[in-house]
């Protein structure tokens, strides 16, 4: 019997995503201005990526670790509401340090930072995303999440934008050196907003236990069986190479822009902002699918809603003051997504397969390309990225019933895989190496085995007796 959805409590839920868009996306903006004022190697610039990224592993290590020792799950000891809570404290902590790393010019203060603000969304993705999947039908949980995935790139659109602004906009035309000052304010505004959500969260009404959680669901005592399953441990290979193409193409994009067009720290901000948004535009396209509404609204809402998105985009960036007008031809783009989605027909496996295959062929051009087609088709690659999280980890975690919680958090782990890829870009973007633009051959790569993940995955769960529709997912055996 299908769960009716909770939207009041659903709503505050989603909307921690969108702090995590916003402080992700916000790297992006701080690699290029601290590799400037601070004379960084393109390598030691993604040191950013890194530190913010391992720190998901370090949490859910950390997890794990608390868990075996109180041998019982800690969201089942504290509860989901306190989780939450207590991980947006931790990552107000975080912020505080930017006013030290900023004052003295310390670059290992700013990543310390960035690890302490990580440290605390990890706690928040293992006790968010089951809840996302469980508030409501499970068959259309891998639909919620990409809800959820669109309000986390309403943050990540806007994170560039105001950050940049807040850095850049209190330079006078005659400086000629950043002011890192600048980045206090937003982060700490940020930080100051995580601990209002904190209390908010602390009295919400989202829900304080899993439906299916009990005295026995702890992480510990089942890790080596629920890796057992193949569809976790190539999931988890999965997760670690999708969450490394999106972020290292986003993070090289500054250094590729400033090499090959000569655009300046300043500029580079809406073109970020824009790789971000594509995520949302995605997300917006698939979420479509998780209304009950009939099925011509919902063909009428997959065309409507990603041009919507596009706008909100331009919206945001038009307040900013940056031109528009170049921006124009990425249409072109937006419906190639449509096509992608519609012919994906929402199944899981074919959306996999369908955008990776059309993610190796942006990547490719990009990388033959010149000018601003290599620009766009770059960030293109958000738009490909977009869906793929919500259908990993409903591959990921497919048929597992008692061990879902479990497989969750291994896949989550696996998000460091945003520090290590983009780290590994970095130092290959080095001239004496690959080089900045034919560095996304790391991009190819990554898709090329999100390819085969799909493929694989969906023989494998065939033969487990796990069935996969392509309007509803049927997740158990």
């Amino acid at each position: 019997m299908s769960k009716k959805v909770n939207i009041g409590a659903f709503s505050t839920l989603i909307s921690i995503f969108f702090f995590w868009g916003f402080v992700a996306a916000s790297n992006d903006i701080l690699i290029p201005v601290f590799k400037k004022a601070l004379s960084l190697s393109q390598l030691e610039s993604q040191l950013i990526s890194l530190a913010f990224y391992i720190a998901y592993t370090v949490g859910s290590l950390m997890y794990f670790g608390i868990s075996s020792f109180l041998k019982k799950d800690i969201l089942n000891v504290i509860g989901y509401r306190n989780g939450l809570s207590l991980g947006l404290i931790i990552s107000a902590l975080g912020t505080i340090l930017f006013i030290p790393a900023s004052n003295n010019e310390s670059f290992p203060l700013l990543i310390s930072g960035l690890f302490i603000v990580g440290l605390g969304f990890s706690l928040q993705q293992i006790a968010a995303n089951p809840l996302a999947i469980q508030m409501g039908d499970p068959s259309k949980g891998n639909m919620r999440l990409s809800l959820a995935g669109g309000i986390n790139n309403v943050g990540t659109t806007i994170g560039p934008v105001i950050v940049s602004f807040a850095i850049f906009g209190s330079l006078s035309s005659g400086e000629t050196e950043l002011n890192l000052q600048a980045v206090q304010t937003p982060y700490l505004f940020l930080g100051a907003a995580f601990v209002i959500a904190a209390v908010f969260f602390k009295f919400s009404s989202v829900p304080d236990r899993l439906n299916d959680d009990d005295d026995n669901s702890s992480s510990n005592g089942n890790i080596l069986e629920t890796l057992k399953y193949p569809q976790v441990i190539l999931g988890m290979i999965a997760i670690f190479l999708y969450v490394g193409v999106e972020v290292s193409t986003a993070s090289n994009l500054p250094e590729f822009m400033k090499q090959e067009l000569g655009t300046a720290e300043s500029g580079v901000a809406p073109f970020v902002s824009l790789f971000w948004a594509s995520l949302m535009i995605g997300r917006w396209t698939s979420a479509a699918g998780a209304f009950n509404i009939s099925n011509k609204l919902k063909s009428l809402l997959g065309f409507v809603l990603p041009f919507v998105a596009f706008g909100i985009f331009l919206f945001v960036n038009w307040i900013a003051g940056n031109e528009m007008q170049q921006f124009f031809p990425y249409i072109g783009l937006v419906i190639s997504l449509i096509i992608a989605d519609k012919l994906s027909k929402g199944n899981p496996v074919n959306q996999i397969m369908i955008y990776s295959a059309v993610g190796i062929l942006a990547t490719i051009v990009g990388i033959f390309a010149n000018g601003i087609i290599s620009v766009f088709a770059f960030i293109s690659v958000g738009l490909f990225c977009s869906t793929l999280w919500p259908c990993i980890f409903t591959l990921g975690i497919a048929g597992l019933k008692e061990k879902t919680n479990t497989a969750s958090s291994l896949l989550i782990m696996m998000i460091m895989g945003g520090g290590f890829i983009s780290t590994l870009q970095g130092a290959l973007a080095n001239n004496n190496l690959l080089g900045i633009q034919h560095s996304y051959w790391v991009g190819v790569a990554c898709f090329a085995y999100l390819f085969f993940f799909a493929w694989t995955v969906n023989k494998k769960l065939k033969k487990q007796g796990v069935n996969l529709t392509s309007n509803a997912q049927d997740l158990s055996h």
